[in-house]
């Protein structure tokens, strides 16, 4: 019988983020062997990534970390919650993160081909991959610089790590406001940063929706072109950050807050795991 205790199974499962019954076997193959258990488990993952290969991957974390004005942002994906919260996981989605940093690379396939330990990002994916049992899978990059950037990490569940994940940058030094809209960001989900950024033909398809919402409503055609604005005006606060009601005082636009703070916003992303 393999010379391995209860307290070994447990310690080899927190390294791997592997079932308990993958431990056990590995264990009794390597007759009580962590680090060479640890080989095989990693071995049969290897020879399992094909297999992994059309798996659904829903759960995972944002991770985030700002130096020097800018903030870098990525999104790792795995299959289950259990693997998420692993310490293998989350060590390796710190790597990638650095990785991110390093490279300055602003989309995955960049990002991917950045060196890490003498090989490929996408090699060590695998690798992860293989070490977890499960598909691992970078799923999104985001770059964003600044006078002054704020990265905020929300937790929707007290036993996973972050699951949602904003970068925010204004033009000015004020750490505060670009803190306390970081943290608007992530609660009220803006699509764009400004009006502007809003393309044409969603604007006019909206304008459209909300005039023929009028004539269908009998609204008087004297009034039509006030209520079709305002209507587009609710639009853009629900979509646009610098419309939208700052979240900490409902009187205020984000817009307003800004001004008055001296700063103004220069670009934001927000990422949402498996959204």
């Amino acid at each position: 019988m393999a010379n391995y205790t209860a307290a070994d199974i447990k310690a080899l499962r927190e390294r791997t983020g592997a079932g308990m019954m993958d431990v056990k076997k590995a264990l009794d193959e390597a007759n009580g062997d962590a680090e060479k258990a640890m080989e095989l488990i990693r071995i049969k993952g290897l020879k399992g990534a094909t297999k992994r290969e059309g798996r659904s991957t829903a759960e995972g974390l944002v991770a985030a970390k700002v130096e020097n004005g800018v903030g870098v942002m990525v999104e790792v994906n795995c299959e289950t919650d259990f693997v998420a919260k692993s310490a293998p996981f989350i060590e390796f989605s710190n790597k990638v993160l650095e990785a991110a940093l390093a490279s300055g690379a602003t989309d995955v396939e960049a990002l991917l081909a950045a060196e890490v330990d003498g090989k490929p990002l996408s090699g060590l994916v695998i690798e992860a991959g293989a070490l977890l049992g499960e598909k691992v899978a970078i799923r999104r990059v985001a770059r964003v610089e600044g006078a002054t950037v704020d990265a905020y990490l929300h937790k929707t569940s007290k036993d996973l790590p972050a699951q949602v994940g904003v970068l925010f940058a204004v033009d000015g030094d004020n750490q505060e406001v670009a803190h306390d809209v970081a943290v608007h960001i992530a609660a009220m989900s803006p699509r764009f940063l400004t009006r502007e950024e809003v393309a044409a033909d969603v604007v006019d398809n909206e304008r459209r929706i909300a005039t023929e919402t009028a004539q269908a409503e009998g609204k008087p055609e004297a009034a039509m072109t006030k209520i079709v604005e305002g209507r587009l005006t609710g639009f853009f606060k629900e979509i646009v950050l610098v419309d939208q009601s700052f979240a900490k005082d409902a009187k205020k636009s984000v817009g307003t807050v800004l001004n008055e703070a001296g700063v103004k916003a220069t670009a934001f992303a927000r990422f949402r795991v498996g959204a």
